[in-house]
């Protein structure tokens, strides 16, 4: 039994997407993406191939799976598995502390997801994916440890935004929750930073980055304790200027 007409509806409104932009995508005209969602006809080979790569599935998972009823990957920049609940909505898998040593393996594994608490939060934008990380350590100060991080999945390294907290999964580094300043274009890295001063901020190639996760919210039984001189996070001023240092002694050293 071929799926495919529920398929491409249910992809195409997972991406927020109107028929006009899935045609736009596969260079055909609107009228035919209705034809094939209200099962009218059927798209052709060439189609479904293009169908496929636009949502980055194999031809056999769009004609005889029932995405709709199971975990399903969407397009990220590597094959992101997601669950939903009974009404179609993404669940917000939780990855605890005992879980994240093992998460830079089975990121990417439906069973592995399958195991993880699952929740739903109100008022995050829709038509996103959410990951939520409980974080270890006091490098990120006031946010205490044991603190869950909710995060928004983004597609590309390159979208990070200079200065704002990410959730990194990195093949060196796990699971780590840093301000981060993005110098890929310039030298395929990026630095992280923590808000607690005592650690010292590092460089991270690009090119082990298995996730990011930008940092929308946050769940803590703990409120933030008063600023003392030992863990006053950074201005943001601060920050850039301690990462251009970095980059100039790290430039210093290769020379």
């Amino acid at each position: 039994m071929s799926f495919v007409s529920s398929n491409i509806k249910y992809l195409r409104k997972q991406k927020g997407w109107t028929q006009q932009d899935l045609a736009d995508q596969l260079e055909i005209k609107r009228s035919l993406i209705g034809s094939y969602e209200e099962s009218r006809a059927d798209p052709r080979i060439s189609t479904l191939l293009k169908i496929a790569e636009v949502f980055n599935l194999s031809l056999d998972d769009l004609l005889s799976q029932d995405l709709t009823q199971h975990i399903r990957p969407v397009k990220p920049t590597k094959i992101l598995a997601i669950t939903v609940d009974s009404e179609e909505r993404e669940n917000i898998e939780l990855v605890p502390q005992k879980a994240a040593a093992g998460y830079t393996s089975g990121y990417s594994d439906p069973e592995y997801l399958q195991d993880l608490p699952r929740f739903q939060l109100p008022n995050l934008p829709k038509n996103r994916t959410y990951r939520a990380f409980e974080i270890s350590g006091d490098s990120m100060l006031p946010i205490q440890p044991g603190t869950i991080i909710i995060g928004q999945y983004v597609e590309q390294a390159a979208d990070i935004k200079n200065g704002n907290t990410y959730i990194i999964i990195s093949e060196q580094e796990g699971v780590v929750y840093k301000r981060v300043f993005n110098y890929i274009a310039e030298k395929g890295t990026l630095y992280l930073v923590s808000d607690n001063t005592l650690y010292a901020p590092y460089e991270l190639s690009a090119a082990g980055v298995l996730e990011i996760w930008e940092a929308k919210a946050f769940i803590s039984t703990q409120f933030p304790q008063a600023k003392t001189s030992g863990n006053t996070p950074l201005t943001m001023q601060e920050l850039t200027q301690m990462v251009l240092d970095i980059k100039a002694e790290v430039t210093r050293l290769k020379k």
